[in-house]
């Protein structure tokens, strides 16, 4: 797990000094993603790589990046973990001479020998650079699920690119002004969906695709697909739990190759008992797991993580956190984030905590949820369609209702409900979108006017995933709902969140649900197989050896910190200096700003903590980045 940057495209070569310094910039804006090793190569015609190296595989300084191979010149920058790379490397060994034992190596000569058709034989998370030195051309890649970042800009016939945004503000090259439909985009979901970024000219290469640049040349192209991965069969259900005991358990197995100390997130709930129980089949070593607990009982999971943790007989770890901890934490959680987002706090004190204890990487439950249908989205979007004969009752009908009820109510569950009423379909298309949404179109026409003319971004991105012709309009509608949760939340708020917030820690976290065999798996099996009866059913019934019926038929739980209290008394001051931040550029009117935040002070079930924080922290990057 690294940090990558560089520049392609330096044509003109009184500029080549320039853009050396530029990459110098980027790499050490990365710094805290790399501390064990750096490196910048040039080539004086036009490009210049840089790389921050957080240690896993093959430590030795050898394996150092760039990684240039001498034999060709090539060389590849590469931040992740290529799993398999071990199958790999014989496949290879008859064309390429190895000289290190890493996985950026075995990448290397991958793309040397196979070229772009490397890429489906890599199992992880990654994204790379990649020069060809006699094709002069330079690939950038990103991993299917899009676990690992990867940004860009295009300056004067230059292409940057980083694994940080800040790292490209760092050259000193961009305009530091937001783009109106990315922030359109964060108001609506509280995060922005690639391939738009908060800043204007920021782009983030998408999950699953790559780019290639040659001379003035540059071309994108996708190479993995989930929903064109899935293959819906009509198994028996007996069939499908055996082939999610084999993927999953596959999955975790390949992610516990590491040089360095390994460790599980483990809070005691199905999907992080699943990972460490299956850890525990697949290693000698004994696994040490890390808990948030909290002295409150009604909210605190220690029952579950402690029994979890002695089933398996881990080295369990327990991170007491009370709400003064936390708060104490918000101040340095703001300043580690790379790009603003609503969520996320709490991976910043998990990964502190655990990196404090001498872990370097983690692997986590993150996915479970999004493909084993956890989430009430999955519930509802079904519900909704069975309802769909609601769409046959008068439009203004169906208004009045919702208007009403939204009026009785009045908190933004309400006025979702009302809103899906008011719409002409009834399908996944037109309804999830509202799912996730923070921020209604009426609040956007009040709090941004000029805003509310940009498109939603998650609907046309399900309209090209599931829409008429699409791979995902053939799966089923769990699986559909799966493709929507991973393409939008998990990639773009999850993942985005995991990254950000782990790597301010130097700590890499791995995530065995979304190896992709397991997505693929997932997402073909049918309905009835996969909700017979309760959520998650699936994955419960496919390990029935490792979970205990505590852990499987436990209630719903979730500690709710005090964020109400906190952000009308302690965090007050920060709050409204966030606030005051946003009311300064242009696009917002300041008068929305001013209402929202009296009505929140004054208790509003219309205005919970979570959407006026998501303004709180947009206006605290926006001057921390000095973004107009």
């Amino acid at each position: 797990m690294c940090g990558i940057a560089g520049v392609y495209g330096i044509s003109d070569r009184s500029r080549f000094p320039e853009a050396c310094g530029a990459v110098g910039r980027m790499v050490e804006a990365i710094s805290h993603r790399g501390p064990d090793a750096h490196g910048v190569w040039m080539d004086d015609d036009e490009v210049v790589l840089g790389h921050r190296r957080l240690s896993i595989i093959d430590r030795r300084e050898a394996s150092n990046q760039p990684f240039i191979d001498s034999a060709t010149g090539d060389v590849m920058v590469f931040n992740g973990e290529i799993y398999n790379y071990r199958e790999l490397r014989p496949q290879l060994s008859g064309e390429y001479a190895f000289q290190t034992d890493s996985d950026t190596e075995v990448a290397l000569a991958a793309m040397q020998v196979w070229g772009r058709a490397a890429l489906p034989e890599f199992n992880g998370m990654f994204s790379f650079a990649y020069w060809n030195q006699a094709r002069r051309e330079l690939t950038l890649v990103r991993d299917r699920m899009g676990i690992k970042p990867l940004y860009y800009a295009h300056i004067d016939n230059m292409v940057l690119f980083s694994s940080e945004v800040r790292s490209l503000l760092a050259s000193d090259w961009l305009e530091r002004k937001h783009d109106p439909a990315g922030l359109a985009d964060y108001l609506r979901y509280q995060t922005v969906h690639s391939p738009r970024t908060i800043l204007a000219g920021v782009s983030m290469l998408p999950a699953g695709h790559w780019m290639r640049l040659e001379g003035e040349e540059t071309e994108i192209g996708r190479w993995w697909d989930p929903a064109a991965a899935a293959k819906p069969q009509n198994r028996s259900r007996e069939d499908e739990l055996k082939r999610i005991r084999e993927v999953l358990s596959r999955s975790v197995e390949l992610r516990l190759r590491s040089d360095v100390p390994l460790g599980a997130f483990l809070s005691g709930g199905i999907d992080s008992s699943v990972i460490v129980g299956l850890m525990k089949q697949a290693t000698e070593h004994r696994t040490a797991t890390f808990s948030v607990i909290f002295n409150e009982g009604k909210f605190d999971e220690s029952y579950y993580s402690r029994m979890i943790a002695e089933r398996f007989d881990t080295d369990h770890h327990e991170i007491r956190l009370t709400p003064d901890n936390f708060l104490q934490a918000v101040p340095d959680a703001l300043d580690a984030m790379d790009h603003p987002s609503g969520d996320g706090l709490n991976s910043y004190v998990i990964s502190e905590a655990t990196k404090s204890a001498g872990i370097t990487v983690a692997l986590s439950g993150l996915g479970g949820d999004e493909l084993f249908a956890g989430y009430p989205v999955f519930q509802r979007t079904k519900l909704l369609w069975d309802q769909r004969w609601l769409g046959s009752w008068p439009k203004g009908l169906r208004k009045l209702i919702g208007g009403v009820y939204a009026a009785y109510k009045n908190d933004i569950a309400a006025y979702k409900k009302a809103a899906a009423l008011a719409g002409d379909y009834f399908d996944l298309l037109h309804t999830y979108p509202l799912s996730r949404q923070a921020f209604l179109e009426p609040d956007i026409r009040r709090l941004a006017p000029h805003l509310a003319v940009y498109p939603n971004a998650v609907y046309n991105q399900l309209l090209e995933e599931l829409g008429a012709k699409s791979h995902g309009e053939k799966l089923p509608m769990l699986g559909q709902v799966s493709v929507a949760e991973l393409g939008t939340y998990m990639q773009n708020t999850l993942l985005r969140d995991a990254d950000q917030m782990s790597m301010a820690h130097a700590l890499e976290v791995r995530v065995p649900f979304l190896d992709h065999d397991v997505v693929a798996a997932v997402l073909s099996v049918s309905d009835e197989n996969k909700w017979p009866h309760t959520p998650k059913q699936l994955l419960t019934d496919a390990f029935p050896d490792l979970l205990p019926r505590e852990v499987i038929d436990r209630p719903k739980m979730g500690f709710t910190l005090p964020w109400e209290l906190w952000m009308r008394n302690s965090l007050k001051p920060m709050c409204e200096e966030g606030l005051e931040a946003l009311s300064e550029i242009n696009v917002f009117a300041a008068a929305e700003i001013s209402s929202i935040w009296d009505a929140f002070v004054q208790g509003s079930r219309r205005w919970p903590f979570s959407r006026v924080w998501s303004l709180v922290v947009l206006g605290h990057w926006f001057k921390k980045n000095r973004i107009t």
